[in-house]
């Protein structure tokens, strides 16, 4: 393969291994205010993503296959922005298991990131409930948008504990490969195309997001007047979902490539 031909193509599975290692080891590392401002944005255009998703699937009339499709399509605007922009997403950031399985860092470390990750994405999500409160948004399409903002919510809130654990674990299956894929790219056409599919698919086939969730639940939460969705029932979706996404992330994607590729040389290391 030519010099120009390498540069072109993707990074291969072990390489994008190692970067991804290499990374958790810098977020892990990385001091609490950039942390926490990186993730407040974070929270921030995933709910920007969850927003545009909310007005596409309003009242399209195209059907149920896709309606979804052109939603999960408008979704993919929230990662898209995470990773070109740059950001600190707690569900992306679960990966950070890589450097950890491969003893560079601590459990405290990455309890450490996760923690300030979560709390900035949480306060990005809700500061952006309020300014789409604030502007009204929910009064387009003659007051649509904000009935499906709170149907959104209703359902979510509405799942079972077993339903919420295990639509979360695909979800963060999905995003983590989505983010891997990314991370294998090499210009940022290639970064946003490997985005695309995965977090299309997860949307469209309604597998659950807990930073989404921190949106989609207390904005159909304030706008809901009849009681429609249950405080309880928000509260036990954003546990269950959080509790799968780590289990989608850190097994599923980071432990199953870990044990691919990063195992063995650790061993050589040892």
């Amino acid at each position: 393969m030519d010099k120009e031909s390498y540069l072109s193509d993707a990074y291969p599975p072990p390489e994008i291994a190692r970067k991804v290692e290499l990374l958790g080891v810098a977020k892990a590392h990385t001091d609490v205010l950039t942390l926490l401002v990186l993730a407040i944005l974070a929270g921030a255009f995933i709910s920007l993503g969850a927003i545009f998703f909310t007005v596409v699937v309003t009242e399209t009339g195209l059907g149920f296959g896709v309606t979804r499709l052109l939603g999960g399509l408008s979704f993919c605007l929230g990662l898209i922005l995470v990773v070109i922009a740059g950001a600190e997403l707690f569900t992306g950031n679960n990966l950070i298991a890589m450097a950890w399985a491969s003893g560079l860092i601590g459990t405290r470390e990455v309890m450490r990131n996760w923690l300030i990750v979560y709390v900035g994405n949480v306060v990005g999500c809700l500061g952006t409930v309020l300014l789409v409160v604030w502007s009204d948004i929910a009064s387009l399409g003659g007051g649509e948008v904000g009935e499906t903002a709170i149907r959104i919510a209703q359902t979510k809130a509405g799942l079972s504990l077993t339903i919420a654990f295990t639509r979360g674990i695909l979800c963060n299956a999905l995003v983590c490969l989505a983010i891997w894929l990314a991370i294998g790219a090499r210009s940022v056409t290639d970064k946003i195309l490997a985005i695309i599919f995965p977090i299309t698919a997860f949307v469209v086939i309604g597998f659950e997001h807990s930073i989404a969730n921190w949106f989609f639940l207390p904005l159909g939460f304030m706008l809901d007047g009849q009681g429609a969705v249950s405080m309880v029932g928000i509260i036990r979706n954003i546990i269950a979902v959080s509790a799968g996404n780590i289990v989608g992330g850190t097994l599923l994607v980071a432990g199953v490539y870990w044990a691919a590729y990063l195992r063995g040389e650790r061993t050589q290391k040892n």
